[in-house]
């Protein structure tokens, strides 16, 4: 079964690029798409993992699109280094946030997307530093390296996509960890885990950095896209709840469930709602989500999938007799 996923992400690097190559305006769906897919699994880390809902992960898009953006225009830092500074830029407001792990469930949710309105008033504000509402311009583009230019829209979707299964490959390292274990089990008692000396507190915290890092740079790579920066774009709720959106439809207990249901619920946005409503088409978001709600709650990776579960081998259990040689 793992050549499958290898070879989809083959397919994404080499068949998407021959298929889509000149057609920039399919090729900027998918980019923006995939933008709020790493966004989307970076929230599904923190709900799945660290057990907890947040509604204002555009706090940590909007601040390392400001950190990568400052970095390369005014202090000539490299591109894709002043993106990795977006991210640790992210990373550190998550620790601003912190004081809301003192909250659960929907309080905490809440008080998240208050730092997102915090944060969007302080870059307001900030005039000096962030050009308030004016915002900021001609933001440095992804950079040419050996001749290929990553500005283009072929070069910005072969980065996005990079990162995206970078953020694959250590959403699964972490869950697969110790501490994926140690998580996991705080979901069924964080209460019982602490008894047994599970630090769920400073694990809860490390999800909300890493789900940060990830969504900083998101917003780092947006950045660097498209050329500008103000407050009430960097910060707009939009960054939040789409993610969410996306990452429940598409199963945000699975790894590539929030990316399907990123690329899923934009591009019916895009292409069909908003010939059908070009007023009001994000209504249908809504009604997509309580649709899969309803009749699939783990999302539509697993709805896919289930006809394929009948077709896998079934565990045998050994004999006595066979256990018994085993163990001689």
């Amino acid at each position: 079964m793992r050549a499958f996923p290898i070879a989809i992400v083959a397919a994404c690097y080499l068949v998407v690029p021959v298929v889509l190559g000149s057609n920039d305006y399919i090729l900027s769906l998918v980019i923006a798409a995939l933008t709020l897919a790493a966004i989307a699994l970076s929230w599904a880390l923190l709900g799945n993992l660290g057990g907890m809902v947040s509604f204002g992960h555009a706090a940590f898009f909007g601040v390392g699109a400001y950190t990568s953006a400052l970095l390369a225009k005014d202090l000539g830092v490299p591109v894709f280094l002043a993106m990795l500074a977006g991210g640790a830029g992210a990373a550190l407001a998550s620790v601003v946030t912190m004081p809301a792990l003192r909250l659960r469930g929907p309080y905490f949710a809440l008080a998240i997307l208050a730092y997102a309105q915090i944060f969007r008033i302080l870059a307001n504000q900030m005039t000096g530093v962030t050009g308030g509402a004016g915002g900021i311009l001609s933001i440095p583009p992804l950079p040419t390296v050996f001749g290929f230019d990553f500005s283009s829209k072929l070069g910005a979707y072969l980065v996005i996509l990079t990162l995206l299964v970078l953020g694959i490959l250590a959403y699964k390292a972490i869950r697969d960890s110790y501490w994926g274990l140690a998580l996991k089990a705080m979901h069924d008692s964080e209460d019982a885990t602490r008894v047994i000396g599970v630090p769920s507190t400073r694990l809860k915290a490390a999800m909300l950095v890493v789900s940060a890092f990830m969504a900083g740079v998101a917003g780092a790579f947006n950045a660097h896209v498209i050329g500008f920066l103000e407050p009430d774009y960097a910060f707009a709720g939009t960054w939040s709840v789409i993610p969410v959106v996306a990452a429940i439809f598409g199963g945000y207990r699975t790894l590539s469930g929030p990316i399907l249901g990123a690329l899923v619920i934009y591009l019916l946005d895009q292409l069909l709602f908003k010939t059908l409503m070009p007023q009001g088409h994000q209504i249908m978001f809504g009604v997509l989500l309580g649709a899969m709600i309803l009749f699939s709650p783990s999302g539509l990776l697993p709805l896919l999938t289930k006809p394929f579960a009948r077709f896998k081998p079934a565990k045998r259990t050994p004999t006595p007799e066979k256990r018994h040689a085993a163990a001689a």
